[in-house]
């Protein structure tokens, strides 16, 4: 039997800054069994080639995503978000084709959510491809985010809104791990 994971039980939360953003995220990971697991090489968070790549849902696409998905270079005519629109979002869905994953239309769990930061500045990508921006800056993903997004919003800090997530939400559990990035 294969047991594939997801992170949808899982909070991840990253806050825009002007000069730079942070992603934070819990280390739990659940089995389609129901049992959790820990182990520190499971990041939900990933530093790499220059993306903060962060993923909620079905564990397939978020691993493909944050370790072998590569993103194709700036085309300088466009702004970023049109860069994200247009270039990146229709390669992530590309990736993700080419590669095997397609979302079960008749399991309403399948899916993901993606949190994203590029040159410092925080994009979120959902299943369908759409790309979206907050313009309070405060992004959470998984079943721990509301508790997380709720805490931040009421001023607390990212390792607070953390651990209140943890408080209520079993599938999200510490350590906790932060990553920052400014742009480039």
């Amino acid at each position: 039997m294969c047991v594939w994971y997801t992170f949808r039980m899982t909070t991840i939360i990253a806050v825009q800054h002007k000069e730079s953003c942070i992603f934070a995220a819990d280390s739990r990971t659940t089995g389609s069994d129901g049992r959790p697991y820990h182990h520190m090489s499971v990041a939900k968070v990933t530093d790499r080639d220059g993306w903060l790549i962060a993923g909620s849902g079905d564990a397939p696409a978020c691993d493909l995503i944050q370790h072998g998905w590569k993103a194709p270079k700036q085309v300088k005519t466009l702004d970023n978000y049109k860069y994200m629109v247009t270039v990146v979002s229709p390669s992530i869905r590309k990736y993700l084709k080419d590669n095997g994953y397609e979302i079960d239309a008749n399991d309403k769990e399948s899916g993901f959510l993606l949190l994203l930061a590029y040159k410092g500045t925080i994009y979120e990508v959902d299943d369908t491809y759409t790309v979206s921006m907050r313009d309070d800056g405060l992004y959470g993903i998984g079943s721990g985010s509301k508790w997380a997004l709720g805490a931040l919003q009421a001023g607390a800090t990212m390792d607070e809104a953390l651990e209140i997530a943890a408080r209520n939400d079993i599938y999200t559990a510490g350590p906790f791990i932060s990553l920052v990035q400014f742009p480039s």
